[in-house]
């Protein structure tokens, strides 16, 4: 019976998701030979998992010992590791089956579930690609902070106002700017004791890692939220906070993306919260006579 219906991950499913949105966390930075394993590894991982290390670089493209270099270049201790995980992890196969691209003549019904499935596994990878440690740290950060400045360009820079909205709602004092000239001047008039929240699918937006690098030279703490790690935002960040995903090509991947980047915000506002029950009710204090502007 199949385990997988409609709207729902089960527990197996969930597994699969985490290893693989922990595998697409980390092959950010990558060298060619590596990428082309990785790169058949999320394609057809049933394959890799039931290969030898010569199977698996001759049809990647690469040498026998690329295949083992990827293999611990993505946190494993070699292939014959990679492969084990692979094997724990195969309770079904529905999750290694790529999704297929829509097509012209998608049915609603197709669209809606696709979008469905790229939300549900982009959540299910945020539990396997996101270091706990590094979570702590950012709550800690956030807590300490005299101000917050959360900037994201295009689609990121609905994440970054959602994290304003959100923090503002705990006490934080959160700052939201949208254009990049005034974001810049912002951001080179911090200093130790700020906060700058950067978001970025791809860890490699032109404008926000220039954000970021203002923070970095102004000393304040920079708070990365990215898909992977190895890029560059990753590595200029003090706090990289990585959500894994699917490639951004894919027609449902950026909206998958963006979905797990909101759910971490959402997690961070929580641990806020109750780490500083306090300043939490003073800001719903603050918004009680507000007018309902929904």
């Amino acid at each position: 019976m199949d385990n997988y219906s409609s709207n729902e991950i089960t527990g197996i499913d969930a597994r699969l998701v985490q290893l693989i949105g922990n595998i697409q966390a980390r092959c950010g930075d990558l060298a060619a030979s590596e990428a082309k394993v990785v790169a058949l590894l999320l394609a057809d991982p049933l394959f890799v998992g039931e290969s030898t290390t010569a199977q698996v670089a001759a049809r990647a493209g690469v040498s026998p010992p690329s295949v083992v270099r990827a293999a611990r270049a993505i946190g494993f201790g070699g292939f014959a590791e990679l492969k084990m995980e692979i094997a724990r992890a195969r309770g079904t196969t529905r999750f290694f089956a790529p999704p297929e691209a829509l097509a012209a003549d998608a049915t609603s019904a197709t669209v809606l579930e696709t979008a469905i499935r790229a939300g549900a596994d982009a959540l299910a990878a945020l539990g396997g690609a996101v270091e706990l440690a590094a979570f702590d740290k950012a709550v800690d950060t956030i807590l300490a902070a005299r101000q917050v400045i959360a900037f994201g360009a295009g689609t990121s820079a609905t994440v970054a106002a959602d994290a304003v909205f959100r923090l503002r709602a705990v006490g934080a004092t959160t700052i939201g700017i949208p254009d990049y000239l005034s974001a810049m001047i912002a951001t080179r008039l911090l200093g130790p004791g700020d906060v700058v929240i950067a978001v970025s699918s791809t860890g490699r937006t032109s404008t926000t890692l220039a954000i970021a690098d203002a923070a970095s030279s102004a000393g304040a703490s920079l708070i990365a939220v990215t898909n992977q790690y190895g890029t560059p935002l990753a590595k200029l960040a003090d706090i990289a906070l990585v959500v894994g995903g699917a490639p951004l090509p894919a027609q449902m991947a950026a909206a998958g993306s963006r979905l797990a980047q909101l759910v971490l915000i959402d997690a961070l506002v929580a641990a806020l919260a109750l780490r500083d029950p306090a300043r939490s009710r003073r800001a719903e204090r603050a918004g009680i006579d507000l007018p309902d502007i929904s």
